[in-house]
């Protein structure tokens, strides 16, 4: 069949996977003959070619004969071809090996939006069958065909096809993939795959190429919704100018942005490009760009901004597939470096589901150490909170690589959240940050009054440890130093604020935890430096911490635990002093770190532009 081609009017990503011998090659060098996408003479030149060295003609060599012809001149993949038909471009990644094809995949260098499974007819549902719907599931390819080939030498029975039909379904099932189709095809002989073939009557559905027309065009990314990862914050004469990119969805001037994770909310007042007369009102996807806001609210690098309806996820654990290069084994439990969009993080393996070899896809259940070259489904934990989307939806935002040591030595999916013990707290902290009524002065202008950001230094830790008296020691030091510190005793806040509190459970702690969070949070808006001690509420300090956080985001806290001997300090530990003898030197170590964190301005008088360390 021949046919005139026009410019596609978009591109869609399908990848092909089968067992080698199942006839991957021969269904698409048929497919590109049958479509007119070969170059003119090439059906013809191979045809001769065979003749000439006595082999019979299979179109499998001409998908080898295409991919050498696009190779020449064409900057892609070597693993992909392509062909126009009906106005659309099909890319078809058919990787060398499923590692390759996994590292492009979580890469973004070959993002399949839908996949055909090749099942041989006469071998049916094979083990390695099984594995490639697996490699797929793991991917969150959700768009899915199966073709059944080499129905000619099955005799183009229909109990044989609706048997693997039958079978790869329940077994797809389980891995909650639905093949939107099954389609009996001879790709030798052209059967179902651009055109009907006589020989299977009785299927009714569509061809492979009806198939392909059929798969639905992923939303384009200026279609979503907004996400712009912020790569800084800039001071340029009396603006600050929020930098970055945007990675889906559009903003125009005026557009009422929420930054996540931190919960802060302005206005777009003006959007700035290098060099550009007028300034532009509008961004897209794709532009780098700074912005200015109505507001001057603090936020940091990481943060990701959208519109107040459509915001990301944000949580401290979430379930992803991982490609695994380190030179070192991914270990369960071991910190490392998590870059997402323009975030880092330290984060941890909390749970090891599935491990699967990538070379052979041979799979085993849990285990304590992912090895090189072996993809993972795993429940990554953070230190912090983390902004994220599912891959499936949004793919900038859904991936992210991990550092072991200095060195970038995995790569990963997010598939979903994992609902974490803050997300309530979290959730009320955006309800009321959103209903927040401010006041005419911001926390930059009381930053640069007073010389210091606000902040909390949260003590925990035994009784008798000295929490209490270093506590005040370091009020009383941040006070001389000219700072506005206050000391907010729990006993102080547990006598007014969980009167109608039993105690008796963890809910009831939890809420005396928040209402202490809360006026935590009205001090911290005064631009206070707060220093507390905390009552353990009947929870572990490092809960009570994680909440505090979670309920001042993004103020700082600094976690400081007492104790009287050197044990090991809770996880969110900042600063841990074992038995202090010399309160005045621990005090000062303090407030270093509180200089380091960004917090304190080295001199009074000073009037810098702060920026908190994470």
């Amino acid at each position: 069949m021949t046919t005139t081609q026009t410019t596609p009017r978009e591109q869609l990503n399908i990848v092909i996977v089968g067992h080698v011998d199942h006839g991957k090659s021969t269904l698409l060098g048929r497919l590109y003959a049958d479509t007119g996408s070969l170059p003119t003479g090439k059906l013809e030149k191979v045809q001769a070619i065979c003749r000439q060295q006595g082999k019979e003609f299979e179109y499998a060599f001409l998908f080898d004969a295409f991919l050498e012809e696009q190779e020449q001149g064409v900057t892609i993949d070597t693993a992909r071809t392509f062909f126009n038909w009906n106005g659309r471009q099909y890319i078809i990644i058919d990787a060398p090996g499923h590692k390759e094809f996994l590292k492009n995949m979580i890469s973004g260098a070959a993002r399949a939006e839908a996949a055909l499974l090749v099942i041989d007819a006469v071998e049916g549902v094979r083990e390695q069958s099984k594995k490639h719907g697996y490699l797929l599931s793991l991917l969150g390819v959700k768009q899915v065909a199966v073709v059944v080939n080499k129905m000619d030498l099955v005799s183009y029975r229909q109990d044989v096809f609706q048997g693997i039909e039958k079978e790869y379904r329940e077994f797809l099932a389980q891995l909650k993939v639905v093949p939107e189709r099954v389609v009996p095809v001879s790709a030798k002989l052209g059967d179902n795959l651009v055109e009907r073939g006589t020989a299977m009557t009785w299927y009714t559905g569509p061809t492979v190429l009806e198939t392909l027309d059929l798969f639905k065009k992923e939303t384009a990314r200026a279609e979503q919704p907004l996400r712009f990862p912020v790569q800084d914050v800039y001071k340029f004469d009396a603006r600050r100018i929020v930098a970055g990119r945007i990675t889906s969805g559009r903003l125009k001037v005026g557009d009422r942005l929420v930054f996540s994770p931190s919960n802060k909310a302005a206005n777009i007042k003006s959007i700035e490009a290098f060099n550009v007369e007028p300034p532009p009102t509008e961004g897209q996807t794709g532009q780098s760009i700074g912005i200015t806001l109505d507001e001057q609210i603090f936020i940091e690098r990481g943060e990701i901004a959208s519109h107040e309806d459509e915001i990301p996820l944000v949580s401290t654990a979430f379930r992803a597939n991982v490609f695994w290069l380190g030179r070192r084994p991914l270990e369960y439990c071991r910190r490392y470096l998590l870059r997402l969009a323009t975030r880092e993080v330290d984060c941890e393996v909390a749970i090891i589901h599935r491990i699967v070899n990538a070379a052979d896809l041979d799979q085993r259940q849990g285990g304590n150490a992912v090895g090189r070259n072996e993809v993972a489904d795993l429940t990554l934990r953070t230190k912090s909170p983390l902004v994220f989307d599912p891959y499936s939806a949004f793919e900038a935002t859904g991936r992210f690589v991990l550092v072991d040591g200095y060195d970038i030595s995995g790569g990963g999916i997010v598939t979903e959240m994992v609902h974490d013990e803050q997300e309530f707290l979290r959730n009320e902290a955006r309800r009321r940050d959103f209903a927040w009524v401010k006041g005419e002065v911001g926390g930059e202008e009381r930053a640069q009054h007073y010389g210091h950001r606000a902040a909390i230094v949260l003590f925990t830790g035994a009784a008798h440890t000295g929490k209490s008296f270093l506590a005040r020691k370091l009020e009383a030091l941040l006070v001389a130093e000219g700072r506005h510190a206050y000391l907010l005793d729990a006993e102080n806040l547990r006598r007014g604020l969980d009167a109608d509190l039993s105690h008796s459970n963890e809910a009831d702690a939890i809420e005396m935890v928040r209402r202490y969070g809360e006026v935590a949070r009205l001090l911290i808006d005064t631009g206070l430096i707060v220093v507390s001690t905390t009552n353990p509420f009947g929870l572990p300090p490092h809960k009570v911490v994680q909440a505090i956080r979670t309920l001042v985001h993004p103020a700082p806290v600094i976690a400081v635990h007492m104790s009287k001997t050197d044990e090991e300090p809770p996880p969110t530990t900042d600063l841990h002093f074992a038995g202090p003898k010399d309160f005045d030197a621990e005090a000062r170590r303090i407030i270093e770190e509180l200089k380091r964190r960004g917090v304190l301005a080295h001199a009074i008088g000073a009037k810098p532009t702060f920026q908190y360390s994470i």
